[in-house]
């Protein structure tokens, strides 16, 4: 910024700085007024006239250069110089208001903390029974291999339509007589010995044994599957603790880390409110010293200033 003349002290007000200023302009102004109609010379032409001969009118009047020319040059570069010198001043102070009512306070000496970010778990998934199978030994799963196969197998034979229970139910049924046709159209009894290949009871006894096996093996299978069952039910136990539990952490981590943002951003606050404070304090003062500055009279323009001052009405300020 340049320099300028302002002080706190004595010199001409701002509404005083722009009556002068105005003055000088207007003076100026009809200064150059009266040097641009000046020319090197005038016309007059005469017209016949009946009565007195010839009249003379005049086309252009001649203005030549008034006699203080020089004077009058060198009194308008004062006026527009002291013109300039208040204009410069004014914007001067203007600026300085300007430039202190747009100030803000400097607030980067406060550390604002960023908001935290949340804690995410990473979540185990839940398995399926292929884990509790993957658990089981090699011994373990050929043995259910066989008793699948046994249960399988033997339950084929012995329950409705297997084997068995289809002998158990024809034996009853097995007829003493059949008729046979000799002559055509003629059916007549004839003796066919039947010979039982089994009796109820041994079909009884075989059923029986072999339903012992079959709920010996079902057993084992169903072992196998409530063992494999309850492996995959612990086993999803366990991982919703592990989740839950990292859940709780996490959710306490974020509680925590918010509680301490707030608690930090709070202070922040503070002390930004507290700056702005001072800060605006300082600002007042700067702006009324500032709006206080009158502008200081340079010698060069002492004179002109004096002799517009003389009728300018005061202005209380």
């Amino acid at each position: 910024m340049k320099k300028n003349s302002l002080t706190p002290n004595k010199g001409l007000s701002l509404s005083q700085a722009q009556s002068i200023s105005n003055l000088c302009n207007q003076r100026a102004n009809e200064i150059e007024a009266k040097l641009a109609g000046v020319n090197n010379y005038g016309k007059t032409v005469e017209i016949p006239d009946n009565k007195k001969g010839t009249k003379t009118h005049t086309i252009l009047a001649p203005k030549p250069l008034p006699m203080n020319v020089a004077a009058l040059l060198l009194e308008t570069a004062t006026l527009h110089a002291c013109q300039g010198f208040l204009m410069e001043n004014m914007k001067a102070k203007d600026a300085m208001l300007q430039l202190w009512k747009k100030r803000t306070a400097d607030v980067s000496s406060v550390e604002l903390s960023e908001r935290p970010k949340p804690v995410n778990v990473s979540v185990f998934p839940q398995v399926t029974e292929e884990f509790g199978w993957e658990q089981l030994t090699e011994g373990e799963i050929a043995e259910f291999t066989e008793a699948e196969a046994f249960a399988a197998h033997i339950g084929q034979f012995i329950h409705k339509d297997g084997t068995l229970a289809r002998l158990r139910r024809e034996l009853p049924s097995v007829p003493a007589v059949e008729w046979m046709t000799i002559v055509d159209g003629v059916k007549s009894p004839v003796s066919i010995n039947i010979h039982e290949s089994h009796t109820s009871d041994k079909l009884l006894q075989i059923h029986e044994e072999l339903a012992g096996e079959h709920r010996k093996y079902e057993q084992r299978v169903n072992y196998f599957k409530a063992k494999v069952k309850n492996l995959t039910t612990e086993e999803n136990a366990r991982i919703a603790k592990v989740n839950a539990d990292a859940q709780n952490v996490a959710e306490k981590q974020n509680k925590d880390a918010q509680e301490q943002f707030t608690t930090l951003f709070r202070e922040a606050t503070e002390k930004v409110k507290s700056i702005q404070a001072e800060f605006e304090k300082e600002r007042q003062a700067k702006i009324k010293e500032i709006a206080s500055l009158r502008i200081g009279i340079d010698a060069r323009f002492q004179k002109v200033i004096d002799t517009f001052l003389a009728t300018i009405t005061p202005v209380q300020e």
